[in-house]
């Protein structure tokens, strides 16, 4: 009795603690977001940004495309521009750019420093049927370009619509492109600390379908101004740029929401859980011969729980997928917290998810291989082979077809096809390589499985069981409670990363993480428990798709931000969002998967330790 005691204790100190981190992390994320920007943020984009006056300063242009589709993205000069007169030139960019879809070229601006100029012609053309039909086009379905003027964003529209309702008929339709672009400059000292761009309605051009080579004159101004706003505060104002609001009630209303979710399931099984475990020691313990002829629940199957699973190649290179994809994020959080992936730091996202992807896929050959070779396989070479391509075999195929659309649409969402080879060989001579290292390192592990009890030769007989206890329903009561925790923060994320808003705050994300992954563990065991309580010892795979469930309904989510709160539209644009947030939420499934195995396997080990089992 006292080592059950102390069994317990050993529980509640732990899910004490537990919530401590959790209280603390809040704490420290309602002090950062008190203290304004954070510090990380303050930074030089590059290592030289001072200029004197007259300085050439170069407007490079990124990408247009319609605004509510953020995938599909051309190349500035698509639409028949102004070009320079010297020639269009490409600006070097690096491979997360490139994967951003970003193109720097040139623009016929020139915006020296401190340098004001006002009503600049950069030429003058006339319109023909297909340039029309072009601008015409990009104004209807509400176009945007985006630039960057010494590494800073800014954006604006190709033109307006015009609705004329005439007191009888139908309602007629004006399409306007705007000529003359106002750039206003915000300096400080030598440096460039801001710029905004203005479209002057009273110059825009009528490219209706009615009117016939219209001839243009493409014009610009420039106006300097002095702030005082210093060089390195000069991203703050992205986080309140029109476009992309922060709603910090929202926020800590999820946090809060999160949190008394972990208080009541924390409770919830602490209560019953620990209650029924105590009372099932206690009747496991007494060593009377009528209670061993009558054992049922979960006592009953020792000889069956710790029978490997099928398909446990498979298995366990899910497992090792997973344990990478975990660790993987972690270290994406270290590096937002300290600031890496600051507001338009273009491409600094991919390139860490590329880089740190192929240097952690060593964790995933020695967790797959070793647990492998635990559970008495003997082929660990295929096992090696299955990790390597469990994860990246489905992401390539989906990745070969949505480029082939993206070349199709002439996007610069398509990759290069230098860029497909640099991401190849950092797969092939990086990622490979290390995880065939960390397979032979797993495969030479002598750790024993560990199992408190001895398998039976032949399996023991599944009791015919009800419907909801069957492994999809399971599977929905599994995934619905870490789901409901998350789902206000998905809506960020998705504005984000398949919209025009700015993700910041990632201390509230991290704090949203670590609650998920406590929710998936407990909901996952308590799920596991019941099962074993029933006399089902086919927990292995259960306890994994148990815990990946979540991502089946976060992918559910993905059909209710696409259809209810968002204006995308398109082949390509469909494509590119169901595609790419199949392959998020696979990798999703198999990490929050592995969260569920780890955590069940602790349990069951845990419950067969504490009782007498041949």
């Amino acid at each position: 009795m006292a080592q059950q005691g102390q069994h317990t204790n050993r529980h509640k100190s732990w899910a004490v603690g537990l919530l401590l981190a959790v209280c603390v992390c809040s704490v420290a994320a309602i002090d950062s977001t008190n203290a304004g920007v954070a510090p990380s943020y303050r930074r030089r984009l590059l290592a030289d940004h001072t200029y004197k006056q007259n300085d050439p300063v170069p407007l490079y242009a990124a990408k247009v495309g319609p605004f509510a589709n953020p995938s599909e993205t051309y190349e500035y000069y698509k639409l028949p521009y102004c070009k320079p007169k010297d020639g269009v030139r490409y600006k070097t960019l690096g491979m997360g750019e490139v994967v951003d879809a970003n193109r720097m070229v040139t623009t016929p601006y020139q915006l020296n420093f401190l340098v004001e100029r006002k009503g600049e012609k950069t030429c003058e053309k006339t319109l023909t049927d297909e340039d029309m039909s072009k601008f015409r086009r990009a104004v209807m379905d509400d176009w945007y370009f985006q630039m960057y003027y010494d590494d800073l964003p800014v954006w604006g529209f190709i033109g307006k619509v015009e609705k004329i309702i005439p007191k009888a008929g139908q309602p007629e339709y004006k399409f306007f492109l705007f000529t003359h672009i106002d750039f206003e400059v915000k300096y400080n000292g030598d440096n460039v600390v801001e710029i905004n761009v203005l479209t002057d309605p009273n110059q825009a051009v009528d490219i209706s379908e009615n009117t016939k080579d219209v001839k243009v004159q493409f014009s610009y101004s420039v106006k300097w101004t002095h702030t005082t706003i210093t060089f390195d505060d000069r991203l703050q104002r992205y986080e309140r740029f029109p476009l992309n609001p922060i709603h910090l009630e929202i926020h800590w209303f999820s946090i809060i929401n999160s949190c008394v979710t972990v208080l009541l399931l924390t409770g919830f099984l602490a209560t019953i859980l620990m209650r029924v475990l105590k009372a099932d020691f206690v009747k496991f313990s007494r060593e009377d011969a009528s209670m061993e002829e009558e054992e049922s629940g979960w006592k009953y199957i020792h000889g069956d729980v710790f029978r490997f699973p099928p398909s446990k190649s498979l298995f366990c290179a899910f497992v090792g997928t997973g344990t990478q994809i975990f660790f993987l994020s972690l270290f994406i959080f270290a590096l937002a917290l300290i600031g890496v992936f600051y507001p338009y730091n273009r491409g600094a996202l991919f390139t860490a998810l590329i880089v740190l992807y192929a240097l952690t896929a060593c964790i995933a050959g020695y967790v797959a291989t070793s647990y492998y070779v635990q559970m008495e396989g003997h082929g660990w070479v295929q096992n090696i082979l299955v990790t390597c391509f469990c994860y990246c075999g489905p992401f390539f195929c989906m990745f070969m077809f949505l480029n082939t659309v993206a070349i199709v649409y002439r996007s610069t969402a398509a990759l290069p096809f230098g860029t497909i080879v640099i991401i190849l060989v950092i797969w092939g001579l990086v990622t490979i390589p290390l995880t065939v290292a960390g397979g032979i390192a797993g495969k030479n592990n002598k750790a024993d499985f560990a199992a408190p009890c001895r398998t039976n030769k032949y399996p023991r007989e599944v009791p015919e069981l009800p419907w909801y206890r069957t492994a999809f329903p399971q599977m929905l009561m599994a995934g619905f409670l870490p789901f409901s925790a998350i789902y206000v923060e998905l809506y960020y994320i998705f504005a984000s990363v398949w919209g025009h808003k700015v993700y910041i705050i990632w201390s509230i994300l991290l704090i949203v993480y670590i609650i998920l992954i406590i929710v998936t563990a407990f909901i996952t065991v308590a799920l596991t428990y019941f099962q074993l309580a029933v006399e089902d010892h086919r927990w292995w795979w259960r306890s994994f798709l148990c815990g990946g469930s979540t991502a089946m309904f976060v992918y559910g989510y993905c059909f209710y931000y696409f259809y209810a709160r968002s204006g995308m539209s398109g082949f390509m644009q469909t494509s590119f969002f169901f595609g790419y947030n199949a392959m998020v939420c696979f990798g999703f499934f198999l990490m929050l998967g592995t969260v569920g195995w780890r955590a069940s396997l602790m349990f069951v080990r845990r419950i067969y330790q504490a009782i007498k089992c041949e």
